[in-house]
């Protein structure tokens, strides 16, 4: 690999695991990788579930429907926002009157 990738370590559930990824996103995997690694124990320490797959396709599950529930929140507040700039320029338009432009 060449000198843009860096070679990180990373601990899931004592589990070492090797990856390699961009150098600017070395500081974003350790921080997922830490995210997920909590979530596998809180999982895990829960009881209900048993064995490493298990907890790993729950983890999994639960992140992705934190994701979606996220994105959807997000396109939520652009639609909000797109209505709140439409009645801006709405009430821009009727201020400056017919056939008058702001000049930026």
């Amino acid at each position: 690999m060449s000198d843009t990738f860096a070679h990180v370590s990373i601990r899931i559930l004592g589990k070492e695991y090797q990856v390699a990824c961009p150098v600017q996103e070395k500081a974003d995997l350790l921080a997922a990788a830490d995210l997920l690694n909590k979530k596998m124990q809180d999982i895990r320490d829960s009881g209900k579930v048993l064995g490493l797959d298990r907890v790993a396709v729950m983890a999994a599950l639960n992140m992705a429907n934190e994701l979606l529930k996220r994105s959807d929140e997000d396109r939520q507040l652009k639609d909000i926002v797109d209505l709140r700039i439409k009645a801006m320029r709405e009430r821009l338009d009727s201020a400056l009157g017919p056939g008058q432009q702001l000049s930026l």
